[in-house]
């Protein structure tokens, strides 16, 4: 919710973090920090089979390209991002609107009933229910190319250990710093996404139109 601001001139916005979190508890109550829930859960076995299947079937393609390793790894973490961010992007766009809404978790509508409402409004395009897809795009395609490619980069220059405990928190290890760096480089396309796809700061007016037009309105504004 926090990153879904609108400027700072916004009279709604959240002061910081803390002040996001405690403000949500006070207005919305406990179940306040889980509204837009079902949408993920309903797009995670999707999505994870998108992602994982078609990163082995990109692999088996730049096979065919002589790429090195290392880079193959990368554009197959891209590849596989993009496909994934087509399949959860009219997801995201149900939960970002729930999440947006600051009425109590029990007075807001369910999942469904705001996506058929998202589909009569605004239809199923780009100003509908694939609003923001070109950040999604974005975000997943970044976030699994710099994901993949660091893993196994990394997973095959450290040596494997014996100790099945240390091979464990060997991966881990590997797996906890790819996710952190390839947040880090991702988390523009997030906060892009989260302002296409949220409530514009003036009503019937769009001010975060496209995904690069929005990241360089953010920066401007907000440094």
């Amino acid at each position: 919710r926090f990153q879904i601001q609108r400027g700072k001139t916004d009279p709604t916005g959240y002061k910081s973090l803390g002040n996001c979190f405690r403000t949500i508890f006070h207005r919305e109550g406990l179940l306040g920090f889980y509204k837009g829930i079902f949408p993920p859960i309903l797009a995670e076995t999707p999505k994870r089979a998108v992602k994982f299947f078609t990163f082995e079937q990109y692999k088996k393609l730049l096979g065919f390209a002589s790429l090195p390793p290392g880079l193959a790894f990368a554009v197959a973490g891209l590849g596989c991002g993009l496909t994934e961010g087509v399949v959860v992007n009219p997801f995201e766009v149900v939960k970002v609107t729930l999440q947006t809404n600051r009425n109590a978790f029990t007075e807001q509508p369910s999942s469904f009933v705001q996506a058929r409402e998202i589909i009569k409004t605004s239809g199923l395009g780009f100003q509908g229910l694939n609003k923001g897809l070109t950040a999604t795009l974005g975000r997943h395609g970044v976030f699994n190319m710099v994901y993949f490619g660091f893993y196994f980069n990394v997973k095959n220059i450290l040596p494997v250990n014996k100790d099945p405990n240390l091979e464990f928190l060997r991966k881990f290890g590997i797996g906890l710093v790819s996710g952190t760096i390839a947040s880090i480089i991702n988390i523009p396309f997030d906060v892009a996404k989260s302002r296409i796809q949220g409530p514009q700061p003036v009503p019937g007016e769009i001010k975060y139109r496209t995904c690069f037009k929005t990241m360089a309105t953010v920066y401007k504004e907000e440094g």
